[in-house]
């Protein structure tokens, strides 16, 4: 007579580990899903309305409140201007003031070209600077980049800029919540298919 095969038992460390991650990885989705999403379409509803509003002084600090709200800086020399890809429009004549002060100047689609302006008085409406930091470097660094002047009208002979809009703020918090979401049911399937065949 063969005797029985002994009985395997539940392996119930690895699943108590395995449990503890889905339910990290649904809680990370719910954040997202029910505080981070709500809380930026607030933000965007805010900043959406900001162009309609009264100029303000412009930040020496970033304020993400302020952007798109019509300002005035006075750009003291020296000044450095220096080219940045602008996409179709071509380059972004960026100047950077003795006094902090960030200004895209206007755009050109010479990337040679040479920008003779010394600095003075210049209204447009707040953007934000070109960021510089890597992608790794901006999972840990959260500080939001440092207010930037586009200006309006730009400063003369360069074309006119794309004033900032809303599109240009990233709104990814419901893809985030369905990648955390998704992760869980990638796990829970693959646990499952590990006890199946162990237990076979």
């Amino acid at each position: 007579m063969i005797p029985p095969a002994p009985a395997r038992h539940w392996p119930v460390v690895p699943t108590l580990v395995v449990a503890l991650a889905v339910a990290g990885m649904i809680a990370l989705g719910l954040w997202q899903l029910l505080d981070r999403l709500p809380r930026k379409q607030a933000f965007l509803a805010q900043v959406a309305a900001n162009p309609s509003r009264p100029p303000v002084a412009y930040p020496r600090l970033p304020d993400q409140q302020l952007l798109f709200r019509r300002s005035a800086a006075d750009c003291q020399p020296p000044v450095t201007v220096r080219l940045a890809g602008a996409g179709a429009a071509g380059f972004r004549a960026i100047a950077r003031c003795r006094s902090g002060v960030t200004v895209q100047l206007g755009t050109t689609r010479d990337p040679k070209a040479r920008i003779a302006w010394s600095g003075g008085p210049i209204t447009g409406r707040i953007g934000q600077a070109p960021d510089g930091r890597s992608l790794i470097g901006s999972l840990f660094d959260h500080a939001p980049p440092a207010p930037m002047l586009v200006a309006a009208p730009p400063v003369a002979g360069l074309a006119p800029n794309a004033q900032p809009t809303i599109d240009s703020i990233p709104n990814n918090h419901l893809a985030y919540a369905g990648q955390w979401f998704f992760f869980a049911a990638v796990a829970t399937v693959i646990y499952g298919l590990a006890i199946r065949h162990r237990q076979r």
